[in-house]
């Protein structure tokens, strides 16, 4: 077994000025007050927080403190209390052999070690000699050519997405438009808009989003918790007419018997109930699961403590037979979450229908593995790792306070 140990962490709080074109802008951060915020812990191991402005710091502080405590840990065997359990590591093995080791665990015993030490000889497929077949089912030829086949159409297809990058709330009429008809030009045909801070604000944006888009297109839309229960269901039932898929976020994520009564309300004009990016557990899926409390579950890459979380959830999901929607409208989370998703079709969930996985068009051009999207939909990653990596160029001069972009936005921000 190849084992490492974690010999130096880092924190280095990067942040990208996306208000400066409205990008991001929602019913709960306004154009003005919003930047996207990375907290990065690198250096054998890396780790990506995504939060808002207000928290950038509580977000680099509480990465300084898991960077203390993980250092020396095994990196093996860390202790899933860790939020960081995901561990992408360089290591000497016994016989000498360098390789990129990956590991997660979901319990004693149940360590994958996914290294260069198991694979095949230099030229061939490159693949585990050992496989395993869907989650639940018994293994066997039949079982491995299932997933074989989920492969391949992964590889040749890619998983379905959408994208929200036309219709932020901080965008204009105009921008809005310009933005939808490059969208369909470039092939999307789903859908998302940002609603609930006016209502005849949401009326006239959707109608233009809808007119533009046309009646066979899919349209979600997303409220980022701004309304109260009873809110949420009146102000939902106005803009039903414009036949969206599903309403994210209508109330607060911890408010699980507030958004079973918004679904059974909303459930009948044909709109469903997305929500999770910000539920930070499996306990939260799990009491929104049992309420029936929601109709698309998103799971958060970074906000969820580590890759043995979202996999607990994903298993949840598919046991509720409810399809999983990945939340991705921050920095990096396009490209951490393409793995999750693609591992849940292939290997959890088995199936596409009513299956998307958000898109959102910014930043990806500062990491060194960026998300890969064909056809509206997400092309598998070639390259090892989580794709959590961003470059050395795009780190130092977006550095908080220190970078060059903060050194000359800040001063003018004082006068």
């Amino acid at each position: 077994m190849v084992r490492g140990r974690i010999s130096r962490l880092s924190v280095r709080d990067v942040r990208f000025p996306t208000s400066l074109g409205g990008h991001g802008a929602d019913a709960m951060v306004s154009a003005d007050a919003m930047v996207s915020a990375d907290a990065m812990v690198s250096a054998d191991a890396m780790v990506s927080a995504d939060a808002m402005v207000s928290a950038d710091a509580m977000v680099s502080a509480d990465a300084m403190v898991s960077a203390d405590a993980m250092v020396s840990a095994d990196a093996m065997h860390t202790d899933p209390d860790y939020s960081a359990a995901y561990v992408v590591i360089e290591t000497d093995a016994e016989d000498g052999i360098k390789g990129c080791g990956i590991t997660f665990t979901l319990g004693k015993g149940t360590e994958v070690d996914w290294s260069r030490k198991g694979r095949g000889a230099p030229g061939d497929s490159g693949r585990p000699k050992r496989g395993v077949g869907l989650v639940g089912q018994a293994g066997g030829k039949a079982c491995l050519e299932v997933t074989c086949g989920h492969e391949k159409q992964m590889l040749a297809q890619g998983y379905p997405a959408y994208t929200t990058s036309c219709a932020w709330l901080g965008y204009s009429d105009d921008t809005l438009k310009q933005l939808c008809a490059q969208a369909l030009k470039d092939g999307w045909t789903r859908f998302k808009v940002k609603v609930g801070a006016d209502l005849q604000d949401d009326m006239r944006r959707c109608q233009i989003i809808r007119d533009m888009i046309g009646p066979e297109k899919t349209l979600m839309m997303d409220a980022n918790q701004r309304w109260d229960v009873p809110e949420a269901v009146e102000w939902m039932s106005k803009l039903a007419k414009f036949k969206p898929l599903w309403i994210e976020e209508p109330t607060s994520p911890d408010d699980i018997l507030g958004h079973a009564t918004i679904s059974k309300a909303l459930v009948p004009l044909g709109i469903g109930i997305a929500t999770g990016e910000q539920c930070h557990n499996r306990v939260i899926f799990k009491q929104l699961l049992q309420a029936k409390a929601l109709q698309f579950l998103q799971i958060d890459s970074c906000r969820l403590g580590s890759v043995n979380e979202n996999l607990s959830v994903l298993l949840m999901a598919k046991k509720f037979e409810i399809p999983v929607c990945p939340h991705a409208g921050g920095v990096g989370l396009c490209e951490l979450v393409q793995h999750l998703i693609i591992f849940d079709y292939i290997s959890v969930s088995a199936s596409l229908e009513n299956r998307v996985c958000e898109y959102v068009d910014h930043l990806h051009e500062h990491f060194k593995y960026p998300v890969m999207i064909q056809r509206a939909s997400y092309m598998p990653p070639k390259d090892p790792g989580y794709s959590t990596e961003m470059k050395e160029e795009s780190v130092k001069k977006h550095q908080y306070p220190d970078g060059e972009v903060w050194k000359k936005l800040l001063p003018a921000q004082e006068n």
